[in-house]
């Protein structure tokens, strides 16, 4: 359970925002790599109004989603179905 700071919002909504953020950062790497980071504009952390840690990968064209569908599908059969089986990646959770 959450316990309300005095600034009115929630104590870990901080600790929330700093999770997305690392999520954010560590997606951004990947997409440095891939040379998709341009693509992503409007990627970004933020807070949703249950102090729960969100991310948000913006808009993409239709081709991004393709090579980013590819990327994940070449992933996929490195890693075998079972690494995506679980639908829990590492680093938690995944529900805004």
């Amino acid at each position: 359970m959450q316990n309300k700071s005095p600034e009115g919002g929630f104590a870990d909504e901080g600790n929330a925002w700093h999770h997305a953020r690392q999520a954010v950062m560590e997606l951004r790497d990947v997409l440095i790599a891939a040379g998709m980071e341009a693509e992503f504009k409007f990627l970004t952390a933020d807070v949703n109004a249950f102090g729960r840690g969100i991310v948000s990968l913006g808009r993409v064209s239709p081709e991004t989603a393709r090579r980013l569908a590819r990327l994940l599908r070449a992933a996929r059969e490195s890693m075998g179905d079972e690494a995506f089986a679980s639908g829990v990646v590492e680093g938690g959770d995944d529900h805004g």
